[in-house]
């Protein structure tokens, strides 16, 4: 038996631009034939991995770099003072290279022994991992590869949570890739969503004082949308707890990534909109079925501009209950944390809790699913 964790959120957002393409506006996407905004999956991965800390510990996590040679050297320096950098990169590209995973050698400082080998590509690494290549760097002969069984054995062993979750690909060593434990959709907004255009100016402090002359020392634009999202992600604990070894561990990090999901937020333009909104409404689902989104509740876009978070949720519900009835799949549990009416709405279709008690009944509830 497979134990899903499904998180569904509607969450909505005032004028802002918090994940932008390429010329600046704000990312968007067809859907039911109109113009939505949209935030991918990969922003909001990367806002959920920054909120971790807040509910995990630290060491559990992983780091995302091409930095490889400055991370191993800062952790041999812990453990032995008197290494020699130079030995060790080598040592380090030596023993990369026999798995097809070329590390260049690369010194900004311009100073003899301060050349740090780094990936051409980011990848992950647990902070063990990166202990680990450390330590075993140090016990061979200066400059002098670890074995290749014995790299396999650092790379695939002990990984951390955010690894574990959202995987690992290396194209040129597929060997060391992690399968991710984790899905997250790219959210969309429940209704048309069209960019609007920002003109400011803005005034040079030091002409103005001295009265030189009037007008703007720079003018531009920027784009914005607002909406009301549908964020969706899934999670699959037994795939979970095979990427990290152990079952405690996975049920605890399931519950991690569930309120880092709730709180985060893609910071782009945060600072020229401050639009730091939470989730109105949040529908937890742990089943032993398979995943389900909800999505297809959005399809025929929302057209009323007042009340639209309510008749989101109204839609969202309906969906639930249309899917469950047609297909016969239904959640084992359901936690709903809604804001004011939005609550009223879902309380048909599962338990309601706050934020501060979601955990706990989670972490309750995935010991009582078999997993």
């Amino acid at each position: 038996m497979s134990t899903f964790i499904d998180i569904h959120a509607l969450h909505t957002l005032p004028p802002s631009n918090i994940n932008r393409d390429d010329t600046g506006a704000p990312k968007s996407a067809i859907y039911g034939g109109v113009q939505r905004q949209r935030v991918s999956s990969q922003s909001w991965k990367r806002a959920i991995r920054k909120a971790f800390p807040d509910y995990i510990d630290a060491e559990n996590l992983g780091e995302r770099t091409r930095r490889l040679g400055e991370r191993v050297f800062a952790a041999a320096k812990v453990i032995s003072p008197e290494v020699n950098n130079s030995d060790l990169q080598e040592a380090l590209i030596a023993s990369f290279k026999q798995v097809k995973w070329s590390l260049d050698l690369v010194d900004e400082e311009g100073e003899e022994g301060t050349a740090y080998a780094r990936s051409k590509y980011l990848a992950f690494f647990s902070k063990r991992q990166i202990e680990k290549l450390a330590t075993a760097l140090l016990n061979v002969e200066p400059g002098k590869p670890i074995t290749k069984k014995e790299l396999n054995e650092i790379l695939d062993t002990e990984q951390s949570v955010d690894i574990a979750l959202f995987g690992r690909m290396i194209a040129d060593t597929p060997d060391f890739n992690v399968d991710a434990a984790s899905q997250v959709a790219h959210a969309i907004s429940v209704h048309e969503s069209i960019a609007e255009h920002d003109y400011f100016t803005a005034v040079d402090d030091v002409i103005d004082a001295e009265g030189e002359e009037s007008g703007a020392g720079m003018i531009g634009t920027v784009e914005f949308t607002s909406s009301t999202l549908y964020r969706y992600a899934t999670v699959h604990l037994e795939g979970l707890a095979s990427n990290l070894g152990d079952a405690t561990s996975a049920k605890q990090a399931t519950v991690a990534f569930v309120q880092a999901f709730v709180t985060s937020q893609p910071t782009g333009k945060q600072n020229t909109f401050a639009n730091q909104t939470l989730p109105e409404l949040v529908i937890v689902q742990v089943r032993s079925d398979r995943p389900v989104s909800y999505v297809n509740a959005f399809e025929d876009p929302i057209v009323e501009t007042l009340g639209r978070r309510k008749i989101a949720a109204e839609r969202l519900v309906n969906e639930i209950t249309a899917v469950s009835d047609a297909y016969g799949f239904s959640a084992d549990r359901t936690l709903v944390i809604g804001v004011g009416e939005l609550g009223e709405v879902a309380a048909s279709i599962g338990e309601p809790t706050t934020f501060s008690g979601l955990g706990e009944m989670l972490a309750e509830a995935l010991e009582t699913s078999g997993a």
